[in-house]
């Protein structure tokens, strides 16, 4: 009723106002029209970061483990150039941790010393998060300890900017990275001791499911010479690979025969921005000059005069010892000037190129053979 009162005392100040002759301006009821928000993603998909490669420096023994709280990326692809020597080993080509998973960049190195072997990186899935020991040199009568059960160790510190993968995605215990291509966080099981390259030829997988098999031994015969191939297996269900279908194969153990085969999925390593440093060996230092004094002798004197020989040897004595004074400071100057000057030309022939090399033996091989020319002028 109120409503309908309202209503009719409207009407009829707008008929008085008409009938009056004035203009009425009527404001409109606003409308609310209900505006559906724009959708937010459930999930937001970050770029991976850039791959750094680095050339690292081995050590002689295996260094202590690493517990770090996402898995390796996958494989990257990185064919070995031919071997440069005999005995020469590939290392590298595998993921290392420096504040997060960096490129190891592959290379051919004589070993450290005689017979001493390389020992291939360990990872390895436990409590949800990957135990790692990098690549070493390994002594030949030491041999690989794995970290014991119950190692408690704190998580490793990231990198600032570092952005954290996924955790591992696959059964616990001992994995390589997954092949080039597949899906981050995938891990393969393998023995210890497996080169992660045997899986640079795999498919990429997609699911858990690819393992690595225990190691087959191949003998192969040519020209009378006898090689022994180790190989491993590597195999993958129709479920775990992107392709969908089953895969199995035999590759060889060694890393630098696994990565020389061709990638089923190529994902190249980046150069690694410098070669590594050798340590630097101080040249031997020139032993101390030796400076002996020998006294002139002694003029005859009058054996009759006591206080004069006693003086006159005394006299002589003194000079002696100004000699060996005056002449030790530059002998010592001069044996340290000549230790400089040899450990300067030392460094200076240490980095100097073939053709700079060349051309200093054939000016030295020049300058004696003018130096005896002129001897025998003479």
């Amino acid at each position: 009723m109120k409503f309908f009162s309202q209503a009719s005392r409207l009407i009829a100040g707008a008929t008085v106002a008409v009938v009056s002759g004035c203009a009425v301006h009527v404001t409109p009821v606003p409308q609310y029209v209900a505006v559906r928000p724009a959708s937010v993603p459930t999930t937001v998909t970050v770029a991976p970061m850039a791959v750094v490669s680095v050339y690292i420096e081995p050590p002689l023994e295996q260094p202590a483990p690493v517990v770090v709280a996402w898995a390796p990326p996958p494989m990257l692809v990185e064919a070995p150039p031919p071997m440069p020597f005999r005995d020469a080993i590939w290392i590298g080509g595998y993921w290392t941790w420096q504040g997060n998973w960096v490129w190891a960049a592959g290379r051919w190195s004589a070993p450290p010393r005689p017979h001493y072997r390389w020992v291939h990186p360990y990872y390895e899935h436990r409590d949800q998060v990957v135990i790692f020991i990098s690549g070493h040199w390994g002594a030949p009568d030491v041999e690989f300890v794995a970290p014991p059960p119950r190692l408690h160790l704190e998580l490793e510190v990231v990198a600032r900017g570092v952005i954290p993968g996924p955790r591992p995605i696959g059964p616990t215990g001992v994995f390589v990275p997954a092949p080039p291509g597949s899906r981050p966080g995938i891990i393969v099981p393998a023995p210890i001791g497996t080169a992660p390259a045997v899986v640079m030829s795999a498919p990429p997988v997609m699911n858990v499911g690819m393992r690595v098999q225990t190691t087959v031994n191949n003998t192969t015969i040519n020209n009378n010479r006898i090689t022994y191939i180790t190989n491993v297996t590597v195999i993958a269900p129709a479920a775990a690979t992107a392709s969908g279908r089953p895969y199995e194969a035999n590759v060889p153990a060694q890393a630098h025969l696994a990565a020389a085969l061709p990638a089923v999925f190529h994902a190249p390593a980046p150069s690694a921005a410098a070669k590594p440093v050798p340590p630097v060996v101080p040249p031997p230092s020139a032993a101390p000059a030796v400076v002996r004094s020998v006294a002139p002798p002694a003029p005859a004197v009058n054996t009759n005069a006591p206080a004069t020989r006693d003086k006159a040897a005394t006299e002589k004595a003194a000079q002696g010892d100004a000699i060996v004074h005056t002449l030790a400071p530059a002998a010592a100057a001069h044996t340290g000037a000549q230790a400089t000057h040899e450990k300067a030309a030392t460094e200076k022939a240490r980095n100097e190129s073939p053709e700079e090399k060349e051309k200093r033996l054939k000016n030295e091989k020049e300058k004696e053979e003018r130096e005896r020319h002129e001897k025998g002028t003479q």
